[in-house]
């Protein structure tokens, strides 16, 4: 069977220049802000890069260019990242439901989407926890 060709896709959410700090502090609700700090620094400590934001809602870390093995599209994206949303706290750290699937166990309260973490406010989880799926997730990458 013949590789399918790859072909770099545009995405929407890019890079930008927008200050993170600024981000977080503007956040409205005091526990969300409090706990994107923490994983603000979390994250810029496990991966050893500096925060930037990507499009207006979404802090990433490092870049890494990513190919559909269905359709062979490429899109430039963040290494891991998070988005403090209204509902809750997404986290972009490519989650394996079955590569993590002792992590999730020991977790806490959690969702879990397509290489998302939903939760809704870090003491519903276990940090060290957290922090281990992170770098393993680093470490794969």
């Amino acid at each position: 069977m013949a590789e399918k060709k790859s072909k770099l896709v545009e995405i929407k959410t890019k890079e930008t220049t927008a200050s993170v700090e600024e981000f977080i502090n503007n956040i409205q609700d005091e526990q969300k802000r409090k706990d994107s700090f923490v994983i603000l620094e979390m994250m810029k400590k496990a991966s050893g890069e500096e925060p930037k934001m990507w499009g207006s809602s979404i802090i990433g870390f490092g870049n890494k260019r990513y190919k559909s093995p269905a359709s062979g599209r490429e899109v430039d994206w963040l290494r891991i990242g998070f988005s403090p949303r209204k509902a809750n706290l997404s986290l972009y750290i490519g989650v394996g439901i079955k590569e993590n699937q002792a992590a999730l166990k020991k977790l806490g309260k959690h969702k879990t989407g397509v290489g998302c973490l939903y939760i809704n406010k870090l003491e519903d989880v276990d940090l060290k926890v957290l922090k281990g799926m992170i770098d393993v997730y680093l470490n794969w990458t």
